[in-house]
């Protein structure tokens, strides 16, 4: 099976400093809903793995965080892809929980779900924690330039290995055109 786990504000749509409260905050990085669609038709399993403080913190509710998941799948749906799986983790940041990244917690419960191991499968994040989660469960990093991640790619703990990208077109497009006995 092959599997691709991405975060989500920054990756997929534009990031707030004031987190996404709304279904009417959530808007996609050109070309990202584009992306997932070609890496779903080539067969990738689409997860993704965010931390949604903002619930929490009280910002918003869980009503409304599934009302901005739905519209991004719907969204995805719409350009012809299809996301498989949506992980959160919905604690604050001084939470103790395992499910914050940078702790693995979360991308485990994913290789559970999907009954795989993690080594090598590419994790797509514009900040160090989503990197640092993914590499602790086995992942590729790979980073995206958008929402943080010009201030990321400077960031002296980047995992080694960590593969830089303008956005999630320039990875699939790097994921895409690699014949399949390549690695990553």
């Amino acid at each position: 099976m092959k599997l691709i786990i991405l975060d989500r504000d920054g990756v997929i749509n534009e990031d707030s400093a004031q987190f996404i409260k709304s279904p009417d905050e959530w808007k996609p990085i050109p070309g990202s809903l584009d992306a997932i669609s070609r890496l779903d038709q080539a067969g990738y399993r689409i997860v993704v793995a965010t931390n949604q403080s903002g619930v929490g913190r009280g910002l918003f509710d869980m009503d409304t965080l599934n009302a901005i998941n739905d519209k991004m799948m719907r969204l995805v749906g719409q350009a012809g892809g299809r996301i498989d799986a949506v992980f959160f983790c919905p604690h604050p940041a001084d939470s103790t929980c395992d499910c914050r990244k940078p702790k693995p917690g979360m991308f485990l419960q994913i290789g559970e779900r999907f009954n795989t191991a993690l080594k090598g499968v590419p994790t797509v994040g514009d900040s160090l924690r989503d990197l640092q989660a993914g590499v602790a469960a086995g992942c590729q990093p790979f980073l995206v330039l958008t929402g943080k991640g010009t201030k990321t790619a400077v960031d002296p703990d980047l995992p080694e290995g960590t593969k830089v990208f303008p956005d999630l077109a320039a990875v699939a497009d790097h994921l895409l055109s690699r014949r399949p006995a390549e690695q990553i």
